[in-house]
């Protein structure tokens, strides 16, 4: 089957601490300063290798009133972070209740970013020769299924734009078909060079998770490593950043399209040194023609949404905006702003305009040199970063009296799509909690357990570190952070509002009524996806 896209061209080629304040966080301000000239020609490159130092905006020629507008922009678009700098030094950094700083964030495609820089470091290193190598030189060719021409021909440079010809279903907007069937195939690699080919490499543009697998992959033949040890030696370790996960497929190779987890100062590193050309201290990490290729990226992505969209190194950009950026699902992003010496960096949990965000960007920045102090403007943004660090308590109803019979009782469920065992919910005395116990995936295992405080005043209780996800198979094993708040809702009914922080996923509705022995529990993923379920008490 054709995909649903259009010819493309493309060309190849080889000290103020007020932020500290308002969040209530401690700033490292142990950076090391070089003599570089930075690309506008005007202040010496700063390197955020040991953190970052922050400022004023006014400092850096910003207006502090257009960052707190950007902060609303936040809270209407649910973001969990919003990070910008300017020459080198933060200039507003908030965090959404109840994420906080600390915290790994799952950056979804935004991954296919930090794999195309790997194979930009490798190919400067002279790892890689050359980004027209045939792709399938790097692997069994005698294996691989559907072999003909046109598979023979693509290059890693077609991986890279999205451009490999190979047939796949995901596309821009989904649904994320192949993705799914690869999640249970037993060998990923295999599962995507063995795809019939949809049309000739270079030929048409289509977004394939799959394409950036191969790059990964590709990365572990050239090094003997897995993609995620090279980064450390390579791309992590130089550029300072220490707190990092990312998940593996079957074979242990690291996951090219997706799940790599990175706090949001350690994503504006990696932009930072996109707005460096490639520059990191002293060592040119990436070809200057590479910096220039996604900085000029010229293949027509054909968005509905956002028609100057453009791609190139797994790249996006809006060359009528003058940026480019790494774009992860529910808008994890690393925006780059060549022409004003900024990065900007979001995670959330929901879609927003790219356009909007730049211009909201763009519009804060005055001057390329400092400004005069602006104490009501900049009060304003510190009051603004400071009111969405903490949280707003919700209403909580009435506790009614059924509370005290059903706190501590273990209700039972069959076995389900969810793999839920039973739960407990404790509900009265000064330590409320739910207790979770799933179904083993395997028989010679024992099903993982969850459990964590449940806030019932209105605010949310933070769990510890947890790396299991109840409703999604492909979530298990991935590093979040559990926070749940809960109140009664009627006599019968107990709600529970659940945020997995760092998977960049919506706001879960539990809704448990109890009746007699039995308990219903209705699910409301915030997805369009619900689940219904019953479970019984021998209590």
């Amino acid at each position: 089957m054709k995909h649903c896209a259009r010819k493309v061209r493309s060309s190849i080629s080889p000290n103020s601490g007020f932020l500290a304040a308002a969040l209530g966080v401690s700033m490292v301000a142990a950076v090391v300063c070089s003599s570089t000239v930075t690309s506008q020609g005007a202040k010496e490159s700063i390197w955020p290798t040991n953190g970052w130092q922050t400022s004023t905006p006014e400092e850096q020629g910003i207006d502090s009133k257009e960052l707190a507008n950007l902060v609303d922009f936040g809270i209407t678009h649910h973001l969990d972070s919003l990070l910008v700098v300017r020459h080198g030094k933060i200039v507003a950094e908030a965090y959404y209740a109840p994420y906080g700083p600390g915290i790994l964030h799952d950056v979804y495609s935004t991954t296919k970013a930090v794999v195309s820089t790997l194979v930009g470091i490798a190919w400067n290193e002279g790892v890689l020769d050359s980004p027209s190598h045939r792709v399938l030189d790097f692997f069994d060719k005698s294996n691989v299924a559907n072999l003909d021409d046109r598979k023979a021909a693509i290059s890693v440079q077609n991986l890279l734009d999205m451009t490999s010809g190979i047939d796949w279903k995901e596309g821009l907007d989904g649904p994320n078909i192949s993705i799914q069937a690869m999640e249970y195939y037993p060998n990923w690699v295999d599962f995507i060079l063995n795809r019939p080919m949809s049309n000739a490499p270079g030929e048409e543009f289509y977004y394939d998770s799959g394409n950036p697998h191969l790059l990964s992959a590709i990365i572990t033949k050239l090094t003997g490593t897995t993609a995620l040890d090279y980064a450390k030696a390579k791309l992590f370790g130089p550029l300072g950043i220490k707190h990092v996960f990312w998940r593996q497929d079957p074979q242990g190779i690291s996951v090219g399209g997706y799940d790599l987890f990175l706090e949001p100062r350690d994503m504006a590193k990696i932009g930072y040194l996109y707005l460096r050309n490639g520059m990191w201290e002293d060592k040119q990490l990436l070809p200057n023609t590479w910096i220039d290729q996604v900085n000029h990226a010229t293949i027509d992505m054909h968005s509905a949404r956002e028609p100057a969209l453009r791609y190139s190194n797994l790249f996006w950009a809006l060359p009528d905006k003058r940026v480019y950026m790494s774009v992860g699902y529910h808008r994890q992003v690393i925006m780059v702003f060549p022409d004003l010496d900024v990065v900007a960096v979001t995670t959330a949990r929901d879609n927003y305009s790219f356009s909007e965000l730049a211009d909201l960007v763009s519009a804060s920045v005055k001057s390329d040199t400092g400004m005069p102090t602006n104490t009501a403007s900049e009060k304003l943004l510190a009051d603004k970063i400071l009111e969405v660090s903490n949280e707003k308590p919700t209403k909580s109803g009435p506790v009614p009296s059924i509370a005290t019979l059903v706190s501590g009782k273990v209700y039972r469920f069959a076995p389900n799509a969810m793999n839920l065992k039973s739960i407990t919910l404790i509900l009265t005395g000064s330590q409320p909690h739910y207790e979770i116990e799933t179904y083993p995936r395997d028989a010679a295992e024992f099903g993982p357990k969850l459990t964590g405080p449940i806030g019932l005043d209105g605010v949310y209780r933070k769990g510890e570190l947890t790396y299991y996800c109840l409703n999604d198979r492909r979530f298990n094993g991935l590093p979040q952070v559990n926070a749940v708040k809960g109140s009664w809702q009627d006599d019968q009914t107990f709600g529970i509002d659940w945020l997995a922080l760092g998977l960049g996923q919506p706001l879960q509705k539990w809704k448990f009524t109890f009746s007699g022995k039995q308990l219903n529990v209705l699910i409301d993923f915030g997805s369009g996806h619900m689940a219904f379920l019953t479970a019984v008490t021998d209590g």
